[in-house]
This record gives structure tokens, C-alpha cells and sequence, in this order.
């Protein structure tokens, strides 16, 4: 289904210069445009390249105000507003409601209009799935359930009994979300490990991206929390007892133990570790292979955290020149 440059103009929020009749069906990048597609141009040096190819139209910034020869969407922040076109054109190739011959949904589970069930999916007891979401083969959606409106489940997700998902979360192949958390006490007398009880529940909030093969512990008494626009990426392991607050960001294979607290806006590198109980405060950034120990609180906002254990980035800069200094007087 396709659109016109007008009705996408007034989606996103963007100034329209040209002929807004232009039907667009689909978004690419400059070198595989055709005339249907919708491109954008983050920086002025690339814009000559954008109008000279194929493209339908172009998205750019006031910096493109002047230019001619394809119809134009001016918007302060053009790479924004190329990602909301392309969520705008998906919306509009939607689907009727449907349940696939081979899924087993359990009678007592609810499934609102618009619900896209496919092949083999399972939909145990008392489960909820909101209007429009859509869960794609394999999946198992466990006892009591609750998922929002518009979600999107992609093959073999895995949600454990109790967990709540909000409105517009998606999560990719293979995640498992709510399973017990990694929780034993010692007997001192035997030596052996038993189990500590896993109650607890998982909440994931409205517009989490959760990315795939990624783990995500239930509470072991309370619950863990995913806050509201966090983006978690591809083979994360979030342990029990975690808060994470909104529009956080989590890079691949980064894992976080129990009890730890991130709050907003902080960015976590790829392959971070972070200890027990340790508290990440508003906006703090962390880079890649970095270790943080139990307990350990980072602060200050846009400070970037380095190395193992982490440190601010100018420290640990400096450390490292210091050694590279050392190793040549050697």
C-alpha cells in the first residue's frame, strides 16, 4: 500500500517542497533507491548524490531548502524523520486479524481485534494479547500473560508465566523473557546449592525493542523492570531484580547480575559487565568491555566510563599513555 509525499509530510512533521501527489511504497539508502523509495541526507555534502538518484523523494534538513529536481521533505532532523516515514509506510501495509490452524490458544485466553496468531504458536491460560500485535511462529506465551496493543513477537519468543508487556514492544527471534533468575543459597554443612525462591515477575513498559536471543529474569520476591523506550540489543542477559529506566540503551552481549539499578538516558556499550547492586546513574555512559563491580556507582551525565575496572575515559586515557610511555623507556 502505498502513500503520498503529503500524507507522509504531515506524519513525521516535516515541510513539504514539490509535488506531495508522489506516491512512496518503501524506504533505502541512496545507492539502491528506486522511484518509489524515500531517502534521507543527514549532511549537505551528500545531497547532489541524493537528487541525482533514482529516489522518489528526498528527506534533508533547511540545509536543502534551495535544491530542485526531486520533490523534498525539510525537517530539523532528517534522520528522525526517515525513521518515522518507514514506521509510517509498515503501518500502512498491515494485516487482517488471523489464527493459524496449528496454534493451540487456550479458552480462556483473550485475544483482542486485529491479533496476528501464527504457525505453532502457544497461548496458554488466562493469557492476554492487546489489539493488532502480532506473534510470529513458534512462539510460547505463557500463563497470565498480558501483552500489549500493536506488539511484535518475532519466531521462537519464549514469555514466561505473569509477565506484562506494554504497548509497542518488540522482541526479536529467540528472546526468553521471565525465566527464574539465577538465585541459590548454600547449605554450609553439605556444600550444596538449593534453590532461592524465583516469584517474582518481569514488566516490560511501552515502546521497548528487545533484540535477539536476549534474557531477561523475572524478580526472584518483587519484579524486574524494563522501563519505556529502552533498546536492548542482541544476546543481552538481564538478571533478576534489575531496574532499568527509560530510554536506555544496551549494546550485544553485555551482562548485568542482580539488583542492579540503571537509570534514564544511560547508554551501555557492547560486551559491558556489570556486577551485583551496582547503581548506574541518569545519563552515564559506559564503553565496550568495560567491567563494573558489585555495588560500584557511576555518576555524572554524559561522563563515559572506560576499561576494567571502569574509569572516567580521560583517566583511563591518561593510564594507558602513562604505560605506553613506560614500555618505551623499557
Amino acid at each position: 500500500m502505498k502513500r503520498s509525499l503529503r500524507q507522509i509530510a504531515e506524519a513525521v512533521d516535516a515541510r513539504l517542497q514539490g509535488d506531495g501527489t508522489v506516491e512512496i511504497e518503501g524506504v533505502a539508502s541512496i545507492g539502491s533507491a528506486a522511484a518509489g523509495h524515500l531517502v534521507f541526507v543527514g549532511e549537505e555534502k551528500f545531497l547532489a548524490q541524493a537528487m541525482d538518484s533514482r529516489a522518489g523523494a528526498v528527506i534533508a534538513g533547511e540545509f536543502a531548502a534551495a535544491a530542485s529536481g526531486k520533490p523534498l521533505l525539510i525537517s530539523r532532523h532528517p534522520k528522525l524523520a526517515f525513521a518515522r516515514a518507514a514506521r509510517f509506510l509498515q503501518k500502512a501495509d498491515s494485516k487482517p486479524a488471523s489464527l493459524h490452524a496449528s496454534a493451540i490458544v487456550h479458552a480462556s485466553a483473550r485475544l483482542a481485534s486485529g491479533v496476528i496468531i501464527e504457525e505453532q504458536v502457544v497461548v496458554a491460560e488466562d493469557a492476554e494479547v492487546g489489539g493488532g500485535t502480532r506473534i510470529a511462529a513458534g512462539c510460547v506465551v505463557g500463563r497470565g500473560v498480558r501483552i500489549g496493543e500493536n506488539c511484535r513477537l518475532f519466531p521462537r519468543v519464549v514469555i514466561y508465566e505473569g509477565t506484562i508487556l506494554g504497548a509497542r514492544v518488540v522482541v526479536h527471534a529467540g528472546a526468553v523473557l521471565g525465566s527464574d533468575g539465577f538465585g541459590y543459597v548454600r547449605d554450609p554443612e553439605t556444600g550444596c546449592y538449593e534453590k532461592f525462591p524465583q516469584i517474582g515477575r518481569l514488566v516490560i513498559e511501552d515502546d521497548v525493542e528487545i533484540g535477539s536471543n536476549t534474557t531477561i529474569d523475572r524478580g526472584a520476591l518483587d519484579e524486574t523492570r524494563i522501563g519505556r523506550g529502552t533498546k536492548i540489543d542482541n544476546l543481552v542477559h538481564i538478571g533478576h531484580n534489575c531496574r532499568i529506566a527509560e530510554n536506555v540503551v544496551i549494546a550485544a552481549q553485555t551482562g548485568i547480575s542482580g539488583s542492579v539499578t540503571i537509570e534514564r538516558d544511560a547508554v551501555i556499550g557492547g560486551q559491558v559487565g556489570i556486577g551485583d547492586h551496582a547503581r548506574l546513574e541518569e545519563g552515564v555512559i559506559v564503553g565496550s568491555q568495560g567491567g563494573i563491580l558489585s555495588n560500584k556507582i557511576l555518576r555524572g551525565k554524559g561522563i563515559v566510563f572506560w576499561g576494567t575496572p571502569v574509569q572516567p575515559l580521560k583517566q583511563y586515557l591518561k593510564q594507558l599513555a602513562r604505560l605506553a610511555k613506560l614500555d618505551k623507556q623499557r
